[in-house]
């Protein structure tokens, strides 16, 4: 009896545990948010990146679209673009006024500003700096009592005081000071560091008065540095770029900065809106630079120190970043001017407030793209992804498949903006490879341009972009030069690529299958063999981005494009950072890869085929490594000239050079449009405006109560699971009353 009132016990408290976690679960539901509680209601934008953190967040260095969802929210240049007009209208930012530069004959003398650019020996330009602007709070400005860097210069950290320190924020002491000419001095000599890749450093050399000595200058004082240290050092002694003057950059008052070029470059002012030309203050590069700083994680590529809207706040590598309003940046007003169309969209209902509007960006690693467009529509990221401009055309493809998805999206208000915007895709051949690049012979290089060629032909951008791939499609591509841009030809009349296509009837068709075949057996590989060896053809082909499911199928289409010729092509996919070291090594050889416009002129399309721009040779952005003489003499005439009639022509010679070169297969044009949620205002698509966060704006508590609605708990199954336990229950004490009963029978008396 003792053994069955124990087992009754045990029973009893079995099941009442059970009956009341039933009972909670019933009560509370399931919380699928992913973000702490009460996180919604919070002045938080929410979004997501995919794959790995940033590479470089240094804006010297950065260069690549995802980096710019955090350069250029810390990030503070002169110039910027205005918000809401297109055409694109530059505006001042950190600088007082949009300079107009003088322009100098061999003798210094003034010239007119419709002076031949063959006249102009020097452009100067002299910009204004707003006064009382200051650095976000950083450590690297911590001053004591009697003026002295707590952190740095006189009272330097050694490796031990550093400690367990991974962040700015992990630092007692925090300061600021303004920003002066001085800084934007500063971030134009950094160009010339041998420290650090510098990507736009020979396009700046070419144009910066003096820029290219500088640069042989700071080598030599470097390896005076480093005399002595192994060569593998990763905390080098601080490169003091104030040392050294640079006659093309100076501060000859302490607001006002004076840039001198050489020439003529209209497109100078559009560098001006880029985080290259932002101001960067001496004291962070100091700071990082002192022992043990890089081996823990301390430097401008995690952790900027800039004058933007925003300030990074937390960043775990691979998973999370969150960046905070930066609460000493200047007076930013909303813009109270549009175009048509924008008042009705809500998009001037903010005019004349000041920015930013959103306190937190919270960011987190979102690898697979269903499970991001998922948290999406349960309401749990704000936007997808704030950079990526095809969101918007992936997600109205999704609902012109679907009528119940398209009644859903308009059920829950979801906005899909769309923008023509200049940007493109194509695939590239790296020139650098003996295969598929310049040749060391002129008949090997004749035979190689055959074999570009014929790959050109058969990869049906029409097919894959047009037709197969909508989600992220567009119009196939005749040239480097996407339709908006003057000089472009794309969509007039008939004009297209007469490698790939060709008229017939009038239209413009892909030519066949056989042509290219022709081509390849004329390039030494009948049949997909090489004639000699009777190997077959194996192609190499970088993919910038490992293979997740729908970049698998995209990748296994363009294998069917090349085994329409016989030719085996192999994929070797990375990651994005991985993807950038093959090539910056040379070692790629046939890769894939996309451009969003810096600036609106033709020049920042023809920049990524001009010779001294060599991926590498010279880490500038030149990624097939392609050099013309011709071509290279055309790109430096256009960087002079105004448009018009002798850009145009120039233009259409350089296009003409490219197709029959063939250094890319000209890919595509895409469409693009954004995701917003209905409580994000102020959400306008655009490839030039990369500080978009700045102006968007969300309504917390209609975040709330969306996802509660969107995401009320499920509650039968609950139920199922509390008749499951009350009938476990019942059958456990029938069967303990059975046993009881059977046990007193046993017992009792004859």
């Amino acid at each position: 009896m003792r053994g069955i009132a124990v087992l009754c016990t045990v029973w009893w408290r079995r099941a009442g545990l059970a009956l009341g976690l039933a009972s909670a679960l019933l009560a509370a539901g399931c919380n699928n948010n992913p973000y702490p509680l009460g996180a919604e209601r919070e002045n938080t934008l929410f979004y997501s990146f995919d794959e790995r953190s940033p590479r470089y967040l240094d804006p010297t260095a950065s260069y690549s679209n995802p980096e710019t969802a955090y350069t250029m929210q810390a990030y503070d240049p002169p110039y910027g673009y205005h918000y809401l007009k297109r055409p694109y209208q530059l505006v001042p930012k950190s600088a007082a006024a949009v300079a107009k530069p003088r322009y100098l004959d061999k003798n210094g003398q003034t010239l007119p500003e419709d002076a031949p650019g063959e006249q102009i020996a020097e452009s100067v330009y002299d910009v204004p700096i707003k006064p009382g602007m200051r650095f976000q709070p950083h450590p690297a400005f911590a001053v004591d009592a009697q003026g002295k860097y707590r952190y740095h210069s006189d009272t330097p950290l050694t490796r031990d005081a550093l400690g367990q320190r991974r962040s700015p924020w992990d630092f007692e002491h925090q300061g600021t000071r303004e920003v002066v000419a001085e800084d934007f001095v500063y971030a134009l000599k950094r160009h010339a560091t041998t420290r650090i890749e510098a990507p736009v450093f020979a396009v700046f050399a070419e144009y910066v008065v003096g820029l290219k000595d500088y640069a042989a200058l700071v080598k030599q004082e470097d390896a005076k540095l480093l005399s002595g240290l192994p060569a593998d050092i990763r905390d080098k002694p601080f490169l003091d770029f104030r040392r050294w003057p640079l006659a093309g950059a100076t501060a000859p008052e302490k607001h006002l900065l004076r840039i001198r070029l050489k020439g003529k470059y209209p497109q100078w002012n559009y560098w001006m809106a880029m985080a290259f030309t932002a101001p960067v203050p001496w004291e962070a590069d100091a700071f990082y630079a002192q022992p043990g700083m890089n081996e823990a994680g301390l430097s401008l590529n995690q952790w900027p120190v800039g004058s933007g809207a925003y300030m990074m706040k937390e960043f775990v590598r691979d998973r999370r970043h969150v960046m905070v309003r930066n609460p000493n940046y200047r007076e930013d007003l909303y813009p109270c001017e549009g175009m048509p169309g924008d008042r009705e969209a809500g998009l001037l209902d903010d005019c004349g407030k000041r920015m930013p509007f959103i306190d937190t960006l919270y960011v987190t690693i979102e690898k697979e793209k269903v499970a991001r467009k998922e948290k999406f529509k349960q309401g749990f990221l704000d936007v997808p992804e704030i950079e990526r401009p095809e969101w918007g055309v992936d997600f109205r493809n999704d609902a012109d498949d679907s009528d119940a998805v398209a009644a859903l999206f308009k059920a829950r208000g979801f906005q899909f903006p769309l923008m023509t915007d200049i940007s493109n895709w194509y695939l590239g051949f790296n020139m650098l490879d003996p295969v598929v690049g310049q040749g060391s012979t002129p008949e090997q290089a004749e035979k190689n341009r055959k074999l570009r060629q014929a790959l050109a032909i058969v990869i049906d951008y029409e097919e894959g972009y047009g037709r197969i791939f909508k989600h992220k499609g567009g119009v196939a591509a005749h040239s480097p030069l996407p339709p908006g841009l003057f000089g472009s030809r794309e969509g007039e009349g008939t004009f297209h690529n007469p490698v790939t296509h060709k008229l017939v009837d009038g239209k413009v068709v892909r030519r066949s299958v056989e042509e290219a075949k022709v081509l390849l057996a004329e390039a030494g590989y009948p049949g997909g063999r090489d004639a000699v060896t009777g190997k077959p053809l194996v192609l190499n082909y970088d993919f910038q981005r490992a293979v997740t499911p729908e970049f698998k199928s995209e990748n296994d289409w363009m294998v069917k494009q090349f085994a329409k010729l016989g030719v085996q092509l192999e994929i070797r996919a990375t990651d994005f950072n991985q993807y950038q070291d093959k090539t910056l090594k040379g070692k790629h050889q046939i890769y894939w890869a996309g451009w969003l416009a810096d600036y609106p002129d033709a020049e920042n399309f023809t920049f990524l085929l001009y010779g001294p721009n060599s991926k590498s040779k010279n880490n500038g952005e030149n990624i097939s490594n392609y050099q013309n003489a011709e071509y290279d003499a055309l790109h430096r005439q256009v960087q002079m000239l105004d448009d018009g009639p002798a850009k145009q022509a120039a233009l259409d010679r350089m296009v003409a050079i490219l197709q029959q070169d063939a250094p890319w297969a000209f890919g595509y044009f895409p469409w693009g449009g954004l995701a917003f949620q209905q409580w994000v205002h102020n959400g306008k698509p655009s490839i030039l405006i990369r500080d978009m966060a700045k102006y968007y704006r969300v309504d917390p508590a209609l975040r709330a109560a969306k996802q509660a609605a969107w995401n009320a708990p499920v509650r039968w199954p609950l139920v199922i699971v509390a008749i499951g336990v009350l009938a476990l229950l019942w059958a456990a004490r029938r069967s303990v009353r059975q046993r009881e009963t059977a046990t007193a029978r046993r017992r009792a008396p004859a």
